[in-house]
């Protein structure tokens, strides 16, 4: 194996790769920080001992906060112990009181997997049987009751819990004696999803209240920008924080890689990421790469494969894709290889971004901006044995987001994450979890108002007409058909789901809103790597009939929206001219294009119902001068308010955690209601989840990132780097990249 400096020197020097190396931060080597540890029965001394284990300083401050009864987020990075943090205190308890119980929630059926294997380590390790086990979908109905009624650790994971409190009195003598509530990897609950398990855990603590116990919440969590915020809208429960980290770390060298420079020959992101790999895997540099799909993993598995095999390396057996959709075998084999060092080159979706135990590697490269700041740093935390020097290589798109990241790095390495969001007033999700809660105890508004801050004197007596409720001397019960667990989605809601068939054969399914974008008649589906057509929309059965068939083409919808303002909630104490509400979105989705090699050949007309929703935004006019400026410069304010928009939506997921396909926005030259140019950005779900508040919070920061984005672009007219944007419902027209930078500029001098 070479070492890493030289590598890195190599790298910069080659004819092949140097030239695209933007950007190369170096993350110094950091010396580790003891704490002391104090009040622990004498088995984990013992075990900490034995095993050569001396905690680190966060680690020690976590158990104590723990210890005097905190709830407890612990926000540290990858790799930094932050599972020994919470574990430790769980089995202090367990040890000293031997009816207590602990609950271990996890967002995948592989970590609750990697965690078990953890506990039942240090169980046997310290002489104990706490019969942990895992409670989820596919444990045998045999094993059910054995675990209900002795084990005293039990690790599940949100779809589980949703569907078992309904059975709660099974789970009487667990729930009684419950004394923690673990929630790891917490950062994966946000947006609709995070929502919905909000009101999950306040249905869970109603029925520890109902058992009397009131457990300990902690908290695991990648680092995020407003964690304190994001774990108390979780739970609705206070909580302390430990956010400094004592943990060592070699030096890490993190190269921004760039494929899309001015006037060069460009090779796409995917083979430029295939060739970066070869040439560590043929160095001895043992590498994770992370895709942004599970079709990219398979496919850069394959063609590493392929590249090595022409080459005449034997080092393509050594070469594995890695993803979710794996059998539980399959996965584990896996994870042995890579911790054995038998793989030495890996390609993963983010299914390995989470705290599954491969050990570190010496290298990963980030195919691809992952979406959030969150993930490039958990991802890049997989890379750095100990102490070792590491690299971690980010391969940029031609997309705004990672040209933006690739031209101000700072971004990446100084600036603080995104707010992760969570929405516990969102009326379609409230009234579902309202239904579910009903079924597992009566609904009393005295009782149960500090779980459920909804408008009880609307909802119960609408769900009481519908025949959903009941009111009684004990009172609100369910009486529906059939449990609500079964219907309430916890990462959909209020959504109507059309149903692909091919050949009688189901597809998959897919919301209304992506029906339209992707599965109106005549598109071109995708699935697969294959490629079909839409031959018949069913409105009414909600079907979509779908045959296969290559062709050398793709179609791309397009739509007209409408905004009415219902309520202004929000508006500002100076003339910045912003402000946030209740809107009523109308989508039109009225045509689509047939383009073959960039190049559209034909415009078909579509005839579908328009869709409507309730939903929440921020909107802000054009103050006039700004206009007047633009057209004495002869441009075209019409295209710089639609690129504008198309930038602010880019840029969102910055600052916000979310997917530019959670956000809609429409740019008005003239708005009836207020006859001023203004433009909208608004949540795309009914009755919005959060994301346009918080962007209207950091309104000007948005303001500064998108600016900055068109800045520094170099290209002269636009392109899929600053302004133009795929999601276009107008087929990307008027843009003007000149007058967006003007106005812009200029709405950026005010904040």
């Amino acid at each position: 194996m070479e070492k890493i400096p030289d590598i890195i020197k190599h790298l910069k020097l080659s004819a092949r790769f140097g030239s695209k190396i933007v950007h190369v931060e170096l993350l110094g080597q950091k010396n580790p920080v003891y704490g002391d540890t104090k009040n622990f029965a004498d088995m984990i001394k013992s075990y900490l001992s034995d095993h050569h284990i001396r905690l680190y300083r966060h680690q020690c401050k976590a158990m104590e906060k723990i210890n005097k009864g905190h709830n407890l987020i612990i926000t540290t990075p990858t790799a930094s112990g932050k599972t020994l943090a919470f574990n430790l205190p769980v089995f202090n308890m367990l040890i000293k009181d031997r009816q207590s119980t602990a609950l271990y929630i996890y967002p995948t059926k592989a970590l609750a997997n990697d965690q078990l294997k953890k506990i039942r380590d240090m169980e046997e390790a310290m002489g104990l049987n706490f019969y942990s086990d895992i409670y989820d979908g596919d444990t045998p109905r045999a094993r059910r009751s054995r675990i209900r009624s002795r084990s005293r650790v039990v690790i599940t994971n949100p779809y589980q819990l949703h569907h078992s409190l309904a059975w709660h009195w099974k789970w009487e003598s667990f729930f009684r004696n419950i004394k923690f509530i673990v929630i790891d990897e917490a950062h994966q609950y946000r947006g609709v999803f995070g929502s919905n398990i909000a009101m999950l855990i306040r249905r869970l603590r109603r029925i520890m209240d109902y058992y009397g116990a009131s457990p300990q919440f902690i908290l695991s969590t990648a680092t995020l920008a407003n964690p304190v915020e994001f774990g108390e809208k979780l739970t609705g429960l206070k909580f302390e924080i430990i956010r400094e980290d004592g943990s060592p770390r070699g030096d890490k060298y993190f190269l921004l890689y760039n494929p899309f420079l001015q006037d060069r020959s460009i090779m796409s992101t995917h083979q430029e990421t295939v060739d970066l790999l070869i040439y560590m895997v043929k160095r001895g540099i043992q590498t994770l790469c992370f895709t942004t799909s599970r079709k990219m993993a398979e496919l850069i598995a394959k063609w590493t494969k392929d590249k090595l095999d022409e080459q005449g390396s034997k080092l393509g057996s050594s070469i594995s894709s890695y993803k979710a959709g794996y059998l539980p075998q399959q996965r584990r084999n896996i994870e042995a290889a890579i911790k054995e060092g038998r793989l030495k080159g890996i390609v993963s979706t983010n299914a390995l971004e989470l705290g599954i135990d491969i050990g570190n590697l010496d290298s990963v490269i980030i195919s691809g901006f992952p979406g959030t700041i969150i993930s490039t740093r958990q991802q890049a935390g997989r890379a750095g044995r100990k102490t070792n020097p590491s690299i971690v290589i980010m391969v940029a798109f031609q997309n705004p987001l990672d040209q933006y990241l690739v031209n101000h790095p700072h971004y990446i390495f100084k600036s603080s994450p995104e707010n992760a969001i969570i929405d516990v007033d969102n009326t379609y999700i409230n009234t579902g979890q309202l239904l579910c809660a009903s079924a597992e105890l009566p609904l009393k508004e005295d009782r149960d108002t500090k779980y459920f801050e909804v408008h009880w004197n609307k909802y119960l007596p609408d769900f009481k007409h519908s025949g959903l409720l009941k009111d009684t001397a004990h009172g609100w019960i369910y009486c529906g058909n059939g449990s609500p667990s079964h219907i309430v989605d916890l990462e959909n809601f209020g959504q109507t789901t059309y149903t692909i068939v091919n050949g009688g054969e189901v597809m998959e399914t897919v919301s209304q809103q992506q029906a339209y974008r992707e599965a109106y008649q005549g598109a071109v589906m995708v699935h697969q790597g294959k490629t079909f057509i839409v031959k018949d929309f069913n409105l009414d059965r909600q079907v979509i009939e779908v045959e296969r068939r290559p062709v050398d083409y793709y179609t791309q919808p397009l739509k007209n929206t409408d905004i009415r303002i219902e309520e202004t909630l929000k508006q500002p104490d100076n003339d910045t001219m912003t402000f946030y509400g209740r809107i009523m979105v109308k989508e039109n989705y009225y045509a689509y294009k047939i383009i073959k090699n960039d190049r559209t050949i034909g415009t078909n007309e579509l005839k579908l119902p328009p869709i409507e929703f309730d939903t929440y935004g921020l909107w802000f006019t054009i103050p006039g001068y700004i206009e007047d400026k633009v057209k004495r410069e002869g441009l075209d304010f019409n295209g710089g308010l639609h690129g504008m928009e198309h930038c602010m939506i880019a840029m969102m997921p910055l600052l916000v955690m979310c997917d530019r396909w959670d956000i809609g926005g429409v740019s008005f030259p003239y708005y009836p209601a207020n006859g001023k140019p203004t433009i909208f950005i608004y949540d795309s779900y009914q009755g919005g989840i959060g994301l346009s508040e918080k962007a209207f919070d950091l309104f000007g920061k948005l303001v500064n990132v998108s600016y900055e984005l068109v800045k520094d672009c170099p290209c002269e007219n636009g392109c899929p780097a600053c302004v133009f944007s795929p999601k276009c419902g107008n087929d990307n027209q008027p843009l003007d990249k000149s007058a967006t930078k003007l106005i812009l500029h200029n709405i950026n001098g005010i904040f």
